[in-house]
């Protein structure tokens, strides 16, 4: 039996629970010991976005054959709850050697409930997300790594790279 499926519509505020657990733990690393949840310090544990994105999830997550995918791992415990999440899209970017075609698969959101880490779940969902991404036809999939998931990232063949990256919130 596959652990993995891709995500629905009906999975969307389950989506934006586990984004949630990735930026409020990207938060906490990037802030060190006592950040995070509640530390009043300005961490991700804002939700109230969830509301005004809820629609737009569900949306996405009913195109088939759209640009964004999201594969997710049933919650053993809890029905109707997730385990896991990894999301993307694919993108086009004008071509170059070795990727002419310019399509690029862009990972931006890997999540595990806290209590289901460990399992081999992010692993699963990362590499459904793969073989989406090479049936596609990508040339190259980008994402940022934290440190704590590089060494999971590195075994499914990514490496860093130097990265100019700058970007204007509009």
């Amino acid at each position: 039996m596959n652990l993995v499926r891709r995500a629905t519509p009906e999975d969307a505020e389950e989506l934006l629970r586990l984004r949630q657990v990735m930026i409020d733990s990207v938060f906490a690393v990037e802030s060190g010991p006592g950040a995070g949840a509640g530390s009043g310090s300005g961490s991700g544990s804002d939700t109230s976005w969830h509301a005004e994105s809820l629609a737009t999830v569900r949306h996405r997550l009913a195109e088939p054959e759209g640009s964004f995918v999201a594969f997710v791992v049933d919650h053993p415990e809890r029905p109707d709850g997730l385990a896991a999440l990894v999301a993307g899209s694919l993108e086009y970017r004008i071509g170059r050697a070795g990727n002419p075609h310019g399509r690029v698969g862009c990972v931006f959101s890997v999540a595990t409930d806290p209590d289901q880490r460990r399992k081999g779940y992010a692993r699963a969902a990362m590499e459904a997300l793969l073989d989406w991404f090479r049936e596609h036809g990508a040339g190259s999939v980008d994402l940022n790594a934290s440190v704590e998931a590089e060494p999971l990232y590195a075994s499914l063949g990514f490496v860093r790279k130097a990265d100019p990256s700058m970007r204007l919130n509009l």
